[in-house]
């Protein structure tokens, strides 16, 4: 049976920080002490061991193993052990959030350098599918075309308008002189 959660507030769940004075940093959760408060520490990103509300932060899919209410030398020593920093620094979360730090950080002038580059890039990305486009319309005609290997049918021409042939005018009577 598929479970409708997957990350839970438990012991050693790894945490992102997404408010308060730490916002950004990993923490690990310690212990649960009510329904929205957990004890949290993180020795390697910098956020000292203390109590924070559940809706400031946000579960990770990583977790590491140790006893609940573990000292910091032992939530650090867990850490280390499960490389939560490298694999951390592997995720599209967090490359998602230093994508919009830098972002964040962008002048006017390096915006306007992004738009120019973008534009450069489309256009390039067009011109290379407008090409394979026809490419792959010009072999479709040539299949149709080609049938079963033989000669390609030749091309007709327009059909000529039909005209009637015109009789010659015929002679005006001249009106009759008065005597």
């Amino acid at each position: 049976m598929l479970q409708p959660f997957q990350r839970f507030v438990q012991t050693g769940r790894v945490a992102y920080i997404a408010d308060g004075k730490y916002r950004g940093k990993l923490c690990a959760i310690v212990d649960v002490i009510n329904p929205t408060k957990v004890l949290i520490d993180g020795p390697e990103s910098g956020v000292p061991r203390g109590a924070m509300r559940l809706n400031q932060l946000h579960l990770t899919k990583f977790r590491i193993k140790f006893p609940h209410t573990s000292a910091t030398r032992v939530v650090r020593r867990a850490w280390n052990v499960a490389k939560v920093n490298d694999k951390w620094s592997e995720s599209i979360w967090a490359k998602k959030v230093e994508n919009k730090k830098k972002r964040s950080e962008m002048t006017d002038f390096d915006r306007f350098k992004l738009s120019r580059a973008r534009r450069a890039r489309n256009k390039l990305r067009t011109h290379c599918f407008l090409r394979l486009k026809k490419l792959k319309a010009k072999e479709v005609r040539e299949k149709a075309a080609g049938g079963k290997g033989g000669k390609a049918a030749p091309e007709k021409s327009p059909a000529k308008k039909q005209t009637k042939e015109k009789k010659p005018p015929a002679a005006k009577k001249q009106p009759a002189e008065k005597k």
